[in-house]
């Protein structure tokens, strides 16, 4: 009978960490894109380069492969200081999401963003230029 507990007690202590592993291996980003707007859940105004005049820049991702709630998160670099964290829910197999940062006109030169999945690894990286 003690063993059938402890059994148990170890299944239900095992399972949920190998559910959360297989979660946290099958999220990818499948499209990671800059834009300057996001206007029913589509990015507008995609670039690579802004002007300096640009009020804000948005970072869009599609994500799949979250079997329930995940969560991703944006880091944005400014010249490899890192300038937000942002913490974004995924709540399906396919999920579009975006946050975005404002962008000061002295911020010029190369911003990076890197996408992390539920377990901190980063899934994907983009960069792109404030210019004058």
């Amino acid at each position: 009978m003690k063993y059938r507990l402890f059994a148990l007690a170890l299944v239900c202590l095992v399972v949920p960490v190998v559910t959360i592993a297989q979660d946290a291996a099958g999220v990818k980003v499948e499209e990671m894109v800059f834009c300057t707007a996001v206007q029913d859940r589509a990015p507008a105004g995609i670039d690579t380069a802004f002007a300096s005049t640009v009020e804000n820049v948005c970072c869009f991702v599609r994500v799949t492969g979250a079997a329930d709630t995940a969560s991703i998160t944006h880091v944005w670099y400014y010249m490899d200081r890192e300038m937000a964290r942002v913490e974004l829910a995924v709540r399906a197999r396919s999920w579009r999401t975006w946050s975005s940062k404002k962008i000061a006109p002295e911020w010029q030169g190369t911003w990076r963003v890197d996408v992390l999945g539920p377990s901190g690894d980063v899934l994907k990286s983009g960069t792109f230029a404030i210019k004058p």
